[in-house]
């Protein structure tokens, strides 16, 4: 015996049939609604602004992060060489080696 199951989907905000789930998260949950095409689309509307201002999540839920680029190490080397500053040959460069080649440059 087979069996035929058929899912209709209504519109949560005006209980029309509805052509699509959209998922949207806010605050750190996660909602589902059901739309209408009108609806989705008012939705989509709204919230565009907010969307195009607001940064991406990464698939592993870690924000991205801007951090600020710093100058190539070499030519950080190379500087502090030429002003007698001490600068190891490997490793990491101090910061104060750092903030006088920026006031510097």
């Amino acid at each position: 015996m087979a069996q035929r199951v058929v899912v209709t989907l209504y519109d949560d905000i005006d209980g029309s049939e509805a052509a699509e789930t959209v998922a949207f998260g806010l605050d750190g949950r996660s909602y589902e609604i059901d739309l209408n095409e009108p609806n989705a689309e008012k939705l989509r509307k709204v919230l565009a602004p907010y969307l195009q201002a607001a940064r991406k999540k990464s698939k592993s839920g870690k924000v991205y992060r801007h951090t600020a680029v710093t100058a190539d190490p070499a030519a950080v080397r190379a500087w502090a060489r030429s002003h007698q500053l001490d600068v190891p040959p490997r490793g990491r460069i101090p910061k104060k080696v750092y903030e006088a080649f920026e006031a510097a440059n």
